[in-house]
């Protein structure tokens, strides 16, 4: 007993009295801490720097406080943003034919981009007091689905004037002389605007932008002025065809300090209009095939004033930061609207075709095979459309959320890919021939070009989620690394030492909290709602002190080394985006009103999301590199086993069954793919042949009762079975009637195009 109290008291002097901690402690860890520290170049600091952390912060630390993400409100239109979707957009969708704009024309008609100029497609970002329509980025994102739905090529054409480009980093940067010049134009459509980032040696890795321009006086208007001798060559530059202003990400030198003394001042971003001498439009590529613009732009010691640089000279060497933040932003509306387009549609024509496409007597939905992959469509719409509205909810609070907008861009073009896939496997002959009625061909052949842009998805999800959240979002990490920055070594030790203090508790409680809910199946953890959606709350807080514990242990133990495991980084981000995706499964819910018909996909999409999340808690623990670690890892987060296991066979079968009908549920996920008179792209076509096959589904009934009494003859073609009901009174005259109406829906449904020649 007695060598027991003089251990405690030990324990005690050491991390009570300042002076030894220091001695014993803090000096030690603070000599290890920088000696493992990861170097960081000048681009990843700044892209460390720049955005704001939101609600991954929550998920990331351990103890999310559920009441804060319900705090954040349920998105929704304005009235003006109303009106302008049921009017202007629903115009512009009946203008749409998306096969002769991809297969005839190579290029939107010139009445839709006429339309689209004149109605203010292009200015969705723009102020009003520019002209523009200021819309949310809810609005934003809902306009690009509705699109999307139809044509890839012309939400694509609309999104990225409204994305990263000229109008928003005038909007956010610019002097009020650029604002003026050139917002209200870009408002009208009187220019179109590209950005020029991506060059043939710089891709995912914009930061090593070539591109150069070297300060210089030269003579400009008739006068010697200050200014950049611009050299670039782009490629893969949306809009750069038909752009006649062009936003250039360089690198700026100043050689001859005309400046100053710095000669390398970083990546800038100017605005040149694609007339002025030098700039050179160079030929056009061929995404996929789709239709939008797309191609390349050089120049060669073109001069521009200084006064061309976005934000003016003040904003010399700025410009990476500005990309990165307007990079979170854009990256979390286009391409995942893109992506949730994908899944309504997906889940509107393929839960219709479903019901009317018959095998074997029956339709093709009640086949347990086709069930399991009409599920992972429904359920991943369902993630897609809640990861967009909370998403779009975070930008349209005014944070630039970099790690959740990176989340976003690579789960929901994955889970896109996903769906489109499912999709083409149901559908079958349907979705590989191309034609005007074909909705699935586009999407499926563009999916690529979503998983490419805006960052290469491998290199997001291995390099950007668990990087930057691991440092913004931990709450010890970024101020422990400004302490070992600090010049003044006694201010750097005092800031360190109370920093580490913070930093023990706080990966103490995570342990304990971590292993208390797996030894308890989280009963004790804490949620904001009753009824069943109360158990996902508590398994999400579990995994987020999991995680919490797991970050630490991979810090502490492989300090800077942990940057180049990109596998484990990787599988520590899927995590932390699991956690976010199911957060914003369970918001939804609760937006919603906690609709009873929305419950089997909640169900499934939770199951799913704590199955993948614990899975890749697991493969990181079993793939950590020290193994006594390891093991210790292993006892704290699954003492007793990994008991999250996928989706069952009956959640299944309960989500395909609630949404093989028409209903609320199935039309709040499909609401961004409208069926209208006049389509003809195939959706309202096979739309209409569901409602009417659903409408009769009671006289199928009477006839396959009749089949079974023999009083009609069975294996016979449909229209022969309809005569002789008739004949046989089993059916009206009128229900006749309404038989053959629907089975010649059916038949347009499951046609497909044929030509004379291709």
């Amino acid at each position: 007993m007695s060598i027991l109290l003089l251990v405690l008291l030990a324990i005690v002097i050491v991390f009570a009295v300042p002076a030894v901690r220091m001695q014993v402690i803090t000096r030690p860890v603070f000599s290890f801490f920088k000696k493992v520290l990861p170097p960081l170049s000048d681009t990843e600091k700044e892209a460390m720097e720049a955005g704001d952390v939101w609600w991954e912060g929550e998920l990331f630390r351990g103890k999310p406080n559920w009441n804060t993400l319900h705090s954040y409100g349920k998105p929704a239109l304005t009235a003006e943003e109303k009106d302008f979707i049921d009017n202007q957009v629903m115009t512009a969708l009946t203008m749409i034919d998306d096969f002769d704009i991809v297969h005839n024309r190579k290029d939107l008609p010139p009445e839709l981009w006429q339309y689209f100029k004149e109605q203010g497609f292009f200015a969705l970002i723009i102020p009003k007091k520019y002209g523009g329509k200021a819309f949310s980025a809810y609005a934003n994102s809902t306009i690009v689905s509705k699109l999307a739905s139809r044509s890839v090529s012309a939400a694509v054409t609309v999104m990225v004037p409204n994305s990263l480009g000229p109008g928003e980093l005038l909007t956010h940067y610019g002097t009020t002389e650029q604002k003026e010049r050139w917002l209200p134009a870009l408002a009208k459509g009187d220019e179109i605007p590209c950005f020029a980032l991506t060059g043939p040696e710089a891709g995912s890795d914009a930061g090593a932008i070539p591109d150069v321009g070297i300060v210089c006086r030269q003579s400009f208007n008739g006068e010697e002025v200050l200014g950049l001798k611009l050299t670039w060559d782009k490629r893969y530059i949306t809009l750069a065809p038909v752009a006649t202003v062009l936003g250039l990400a360089f690198q700026m030198q100043d050689p001859d300090a005309l400046l100053g003394d710095k000669v390398n001042l970083g990546i800038t971003c100017a605005l040149i209009p694609t007339d002025h001498p030098g700039v050179e439009i160079g030929r056009r590529h061929n995404p996929l095939d789709m239709a939008f613009m797309n191609g390349t732009t050089r120049g060669e010691q073109v001069f521009i004033p200084l006064d061309w640089i976005i934000g003016g000279p003040q904003f010399a060497g700025k410009g990476w930061r500005m990309l990165v933040e307007c990079l979170s932003a854009g990256r979390g509306i286009s391409l995942p609207a893109l992506a949730t387009a994908s899944g309504h549609m997906a889940t509107k024509t393929t839960t219709a075709y479903s019901y009317v496409r018959q095998q074997f007597g029956l339709s093709i939905g009640h086949f347990e095979g086709v069930q399991e992959a009409l599920a992972r469509i429904i359920a991943n719409t369902y993630q897609l459309e809640a990861a967009r509205r909370l998403t779009t909810t975070g930008i349209d609070l005014k944070v630039k959320p970099s790690v959740v907008t990176a989340i976003a861009k690579y789960h929901m073009t994955e889970l896109g890919r996903d769906v489109i896939n499912d999709a083409m496997d149901i559908q079958s002959g349907k979705g590989i021939q191309l034609g005007p009625k074909n909705y699935l061909g586009h999407p499926y052949m563009s999916n690529p070009i979503s998983i490419t842009v805006e960052g290469a998805n491998i290199l997001t999800r291995s390099l950007m989620i668990f990087g930057q959240g691991a440092t913004r979002c931990h709450p010890y990490v970024l101020p422990e690394m400004e302490a070992a920055a600090m010049e003044d070594k006694e201010q750097a030790e005092e800031k360190f030492d109370a920093l580490l203090l913070g930093h023990m508790g706080y990966a103490c409680r995570n342990a304990f909290s971590a292993l208390a809910n797996a030894l308890t199946g989280s009963r004790f953890a804490s949620a904001p709602v009753c009824g069943e959606t109360r158990q996902y709350y508590k398994d999400m807080s579990r995994i987020s002190a999991a995680l919490a514990l797991l970050t630490d242990m991979s810090m502490l133990i492989m300090g800077g080394d942990l940057k180049r495991k990109e596998m484990l980084s990787a599988r520590m981000g899927d995590v932390l985006s699991q956690l976010y995706l199911g957060s914003a499964t369970v918001k939804l819910f609760e937006d919603n009103g906690r609709q009873q018909d929305d419950l089997p996909a909640v169900r499934y999409v939770m199951t799913q999301r704590l199955h993948l999340a614990a899975k890749a808690l697991e493969d990181t623990v079993r793939n950590f590199p020290n193994r006594p670690v390891a093991w210790l890892l292993r006892v704290l987060i699954f003492p007793l086993g990994n008991h999250f296991n996928a989706p069952s066979d009956k959640q299944v079968t309960e989500l395909v069954q609630g949404m093989m009908k028409p209903g609320p549920a199935r039309e709040r996920l499909t609401f961004l793919c409208p069926d209208f008179a006049g389509d003809t792209g195939g959706v309202a076509e096979v739309e209409q042949a569901f409602l009417a096959q659903y409408a009769s589904r009671g006289l199928h009934k009477k006839l396959k009762k009749a089949q079974r009494s023999g009083a009609l003859p069975a294996k016979v073609p449909m229209l022969t079975l309809f005569d002789a009901a008739l004949e046989q009174a089993v059916i009206t005259e009128e229900e006749h009637k309404q038989l053959l109406a629907a089975d010649a829906l059916r038949l347009a449904a499951i046609l497909v195009d044929d030509f004379d020649k291709l």
